[in-house]
């Protein structure tokens, strides 16, 4: 019998150190504002706004916490020493890059974070996690295990929730979590068809990027459709288009997003893209369900306002029955900007489809780093009893975002230029703000290293 279930989204907060070092090659945006001074704390109420929209519209909505920045820990790895000041004094002087990938506040990212698989489809009937191992990028292949602790804490019931570490770091066994994972259904409580979108096949010779590198792979994505317990029939993998991610798409939800039976997708996002999705329209009919495809041509949409507008890395969330059902999507400022995309979207919502509804979020910050709606949300469909067992300080309210608004204002900095990251007092700025933090959400006193050192 199916249950009633639900999509909730947990949106990481922006961290302290939201800057751009321009770490992510293959990243258009990371790259073309290296170097530009950042405002952490519009970030971190830009994001904050989103949330807190979205909860008043009804939808569930959480929040994550970020990561502990600069990571200390990963620069004594690589042989600096000292106490904590001297090594970011060292590390600023000698190896400057190095303090950027230390000092990323990427985690903010949470479509990053893990791959979900709700219980309706797994074995187990459990909640299933995998947190991504981002191994393709040393500023986030040090996110795994904060992000594990972080998503233990969130959802600590072990009778309803699944947990598995990050795959092996391995370049065979790169895996940049739900940013290259879509599940497609009918209702959220029914089994659906899990859809893996993989860059490339670590172990055939295939049609390849050639310009920028291709992060997920084909053996990471069917490692984890196993960990999850996933029935064979119900999974589909499909490559990712070799042309998109050379001009800019690094991940899948940069050119595709998918929501119950709906698919939003360009044209050129899957390799062998027609069979791609004739398969996805199969395995859903077997389920009673049909696939409902919106697919954009480049006549509409050129591949360069894809990248440059993030018109797929847009949340497409449903809309209750009292509005009329279908879907809204909410998408950055940037589409409003560039007018192609602009009379696609208007015409879109008037072509009687299942798209009915915009909302347009301001979200300058992330998007000058390369990350939009899509980037800043973890999807987690969670049933009755499930979302009862979720950790109660996370969901979105009033009295959270005021709590975490005046948090925000009272420990972020609004100016942060790359130089700035050599201060340590920007690392003890950061550490007494996120030992406030796991207090309010009500997580404890041992989430970050700095917490759990006696």
């Amino acid at each position: 019998m199916t249950r009633f279930a639900l999509e909730a989204n947990f949106d990481g907060l922006v961290g302290p150190t939201h800057n751009y070092a321009g770490l992510s090659f293959g990243n258009v945006a990371s790259a073309n504002n290296a170097n530009r001074v950042s405002n952490p704390r519009e970030a971190a109420l830009q994001g904050l706004a989103k949330m807190k929209a979205l909860a008043d519209m009804g939808y569930a909505q959480g929040v994550l916490p970020p990561q502990e920045r600069p990571s200390v820990a990963l620069l004594r790895t690589l042989g600096f020493s000292g106490d904590d000041g001297t090594v970011i004094r060292e590390v600023a002087r000698s190896a400057p890059a190095l303090l950027g990938a230390a000092c990323s506040a990427a985690s903010m990212w949470t479509a990053n974070a893990a791959t979900v698989s709700p219980s309706a489809d797994t074995s187990d009937a459990r909640v299933h996690f995998t947190a991504a191992n981002l191994c393709s990028k040393l500023h986030r292949a040090i996110e795994h295990e904060t992000t594990s602790r972080v998503l233990r804490a969130a959802f600590p019931d072990e009778a309803r929730f699944a947990h598995h570490d990050a795959l092996p770091g391995w370049p065979s066994l790169g895996d940049e979590g739900a940013a290259n994972h879509t599940r497609l259904c009918g209702a959220y409580g029914e089994r659906g068809v899990e859809f893996f979108v993989y860059g490339r096949d670590d172990l055939a010779t295939a049609a390849a990027p050639r310009r920028f590198p291709a992060r997920q792979t084909l053996q990471a994505s069917q490692a984890i459709a196993r960990l999850h317990g996933l029935n064979e029939a119900d999974v589909v993998f499909a490559q990712q288009h070799p042309d998109a991610i050379d001009a800019g798409v690094f991940h899948n939800d940069v050119i595709a997003v998918g929501n119950g039976n709906v698919l939003f997708c360009h044209a050129q996002a899957f390799l062998d893209q027609a069979a791609v999705l004739a398969t996805l329209r199969e395995r859903l009919a077997t389920q009673g369900t049909s696939l409902e495809v919106v697919e954009v041509s480049a006549a509409d949409v050129s591949m360069e306002d894809t990248v440059g507008s993030y018109l797929f890395n847009s949340q497409l969330l449903a809309r209750s029955p009292k509005a009329g059902g279908g879907m809204r999507l909410v998408v950055p400022q940037e589409c409003r900007e560039r007018p192609a995309v602009w009379r696609y979207l208007e015409s879109l919502v008037a072509s009687g489809g299942p798209i009915r509804e915009l909302h347009v979020f301001d979200l300058r910050e992330s998007m000058r780093n390369g990350g939009g709606p899509a980037c800043l949300r973890l999807r987690v469909v969670l049933t009755d009893e499930e979302r009862q067992a979720t950790h109660a300080g996370l969901w979105m309210d009033d009295a959270r975002y005021a709590t975490l608004t005046d948090w925000v204002k009272r420990h972020y900095r609004d100016r942060l230029a790359v130089a700035d990251l050599a201060d340590p007092a920007l690392l003890n700025e950061c550490r007494t703000a996120l030992d406030e933090l796991t207090q309010l959400l009500g997580l404890g006193s041992s989430l970050y290293p700095f917490q759990r050192v006696s």
